[in-house]
């Protein structure tokens, strides 16, 4: 691809207190209506 996204944590993500570090594989969410924004739902083990 090459796209850039912008993503924020999702709510689950923040009440569960998981934290994202710089090359965590992530599972990202994203709207049809403007493909440059997101939410981060998952976290890869």
């Amino acid at each position: 691809g090459g796209h850039k996204i912008l993503a924020h944590v999702s709510g689950k993500m923040r009440m569960h207190y998981i934290k994202i570090l710089t090359g965590d594989k992530v599972t990202v969410e994203m709207t049809p209506y403007d493909l440059t924004k997101g939410r981060v739902i998952y976290r890869q083990k």
